[in-house]
């Protein structure tokens, strides 16, 4: 009898490795299979890679043939113009002192708000008289600064050439802060 059910035992220990293997076999099948779709995810962004960069390379090289079309439309445009472009857009400019700062933000700022600013106003703004701010104003144009002065009436009235004033406005050439100056 106890042989009987040593066998019987036995059996059922069997039965368990049996169960317990065919789980095991089972798993290790599903960490396979996902293993499996993970490498063909890696094979696919691979590739995708793989066409980007070629694309980017395509880009890279439209993007020289552009800029050597842009050159040679400079050189064309500078040969017509006889002035080179870089010479166009530049002005010789010395540097302000800070009152010279102030007198051009307040030409500048008021420029927005008038058709012309005199050196009533800039007086005005800055408290101080009238022939000083036209002594400003003479050296700020000898420093460089293209101010127009247009008479009326035997009365000065001051603008900035647009073509400065837009470059003020977009590089701040003369390296000035509003806030500084509290405007």
């Amino acid at each position: 009898m106890i042989n009987i059910f040593g066998r019987i035992f036995l059996r059922g220990r069997s039965l368990c490795l049996s169960i317990l293997n065919k789980r095991l076999r089972a798993e290790f099948l599903g960490i396979k299979h996902e293993l499996e779709e993970h490498l063909q995810a890696i094979n696919e962004n691979t590739n995708e890679i793989t066409a980007n960069y070629e694309y980017i390379g395509e880009i890279e090289g439209k993007l020289d043939r552009l800029g050597e079309r842009v050159d040679q439309i400079q050189m064309f445009l500078e040969s017509k113009l006889a002035m080179p472009a870089a010479q166009r857009n530049r002005f010789e400019l010395k540097r302000l002192n800070r009152m010279e700062q102030r007198v051009f933000l307040v030409i500048y700022t008021l420029e927005e708000e008038k058709s012309g600013v005199t050196y009533y106003d800039i007086a005005e703004r800055l408290g101080m008289s009238e022939h000083l701010a036209g002594t400003y104003v003479t050296s700020i144009i000898e420093k460089g600064v293209p101010i127009l002065k247009r008479y009326i009436n035997s009365k000065p009235y001051l603008r900035l050439e647009p073509e400065f004033k837009t470059l003020q406005a977009k590089e701040n050439i003369l390296q000035l802060s509003l806030q500084e100056f509290g405007f």
